[in-house]
């Protein structure tokens, strides 16, 4: 629920009554994982996702049931491997689920608020479930030209809290990056020198002025940031190392950066070159190969019985659903 706080917060402030439903285990493989919500409000409005897409029906029904009785619901939505593929399904695998009424006291406006800001966040449904959430990655995009612009709205979509921060007050606005949690106008290695750092974090370097450019390199180098990446022509590369060595950098510290900057996608425009600098980012976040798909082996998902940021509940729904109404891409067992 903590994840869609932004677009909550809105509707509890205006007495929307909302349900929600939250992933809390995991069998086998499932598009996401344990925490993934959706929140549906009493005219149907979907909001989020927990699977990708064959089980979806079956929460909305949970939720309606959560939010018209205020009771806690609890089911196990999903399809064997062969049953999915029977009914010409590409699902399979399947996952335990907690359906609740949205809380909207003070403890939860508290918690909303500091997921939607990008902070760790917790909350407990009393004899239900905890709720928790780590701190949204950080990115500090340096640099406030096009290709800025286009990494902060790629970026924010996929849960990054964007900050961008350049000298030019001109660029730093608003208008050109609606979707940044935070706008600095100021030198980058002083911002960057005075930001702790919590949680993963990016630096991405986009300025193409190496008096900004070295300067937030070498802090970034030096300090605990996850991925620094730096993007440039293969020249200007090589010119900037020879520029931070004179810094002091060491060869060591110099080897953690990412220039040039992105995956070879082959494209060239500024959303094209942001997708790319977003899925070399992704994929050092979580150790991923950037190869395609089809040539690994292997779950796609990580699998397993998991529960990551949220606590255990037991499965005491008085009919579970076991997924038998293959043909319909739906489970049975609950009631609206």
């Amino acid at each position: 629920m903590l994840e869609l706080a932004r677009d909550l917060l809105p509707l509890l402030r205006e007495g929307t009554p909302v349900a929600a439903v939250t992933v809390t285990r995991v069998l086998r493989s499932a598009p996401r994982g344990a925490g993934a919500s959706m929140a549906v409000t009493a005219d149907g409005r979907i909001i989020g996702s927990i699977s990708g897409g064959c089980v979806e029906g079956d929460a909305v029904v949970l939720a309606h049931t959560a939010r018209v009785t205020g009771e806690v619901q609890t089911a196990r939505l999903g399809f064997s491997d062969d049953a999915a593929h029977a009914a010409g399904l590409a699902c399979g695998g399947s996952v335990d689920v907690v359906a609740y009424p949205v809380p909207t006291d003070a403890a939860a406006f508290d918690a909303l608020e500091a997921a939607a800001a990008g902070r760790a966040a917790s909350l407990v449904l009393p004899g239900v479930v905890e709720l928790s959430i780590e701190p949204a990655p950080r990115l500090v995009i340096v640099g406030a030209g096009e290709h800025a612009a286009a990494l902060c709205r790629v970026a924010s979509s996929a849960g990054f809290a964007v900050t961008v921060v350049d000298v030019w007050e001109s660029l730093v606005t608003r208008e050109r990056f609606p979707d940044a949690a935070e706008l600095v106008i100021g030198m980058p290695d002083e911002h960057l020198a005075a930001t702790h750092q919590g949680g993963f974090t990016a630096v991405c370097v986009l300025s193409h002025d190496e008096r900004l450019d070295v300067p937030a390199l070498e802090i970034a180098l030096r300090r605990d940031v996850d991925f620094v990446g730096a993007m440039g022509a293969r020249g200007t590369v090589t010119h900037r190392a020879a520029l931070l060595r004179e810094r002091g950098v060491t060869d060591a510290e110099l080897a953690r950066l990412h220039s040039p900057l992105g995956l070879d996608l082959g494209g060239r425009t500024p959303a094209e070159t942001a997708i790319a600098v977003l899925a070399e980012i992704v994929a050092s976040r979580h150790d991923g190969t950037g190869s395609p798909l089809r040539d690994l082996t292997g779950a796609i998902h990580a699998t397993s019985e998991v529960s990551t940021g949220i606590g255990p509940i037991p499965f005491t729904h008085p009919n579970p659903v076991r997924g038998s109404d293959l043909g319909a891409c739906r489970t049975t067992g609950v009631t609206p």
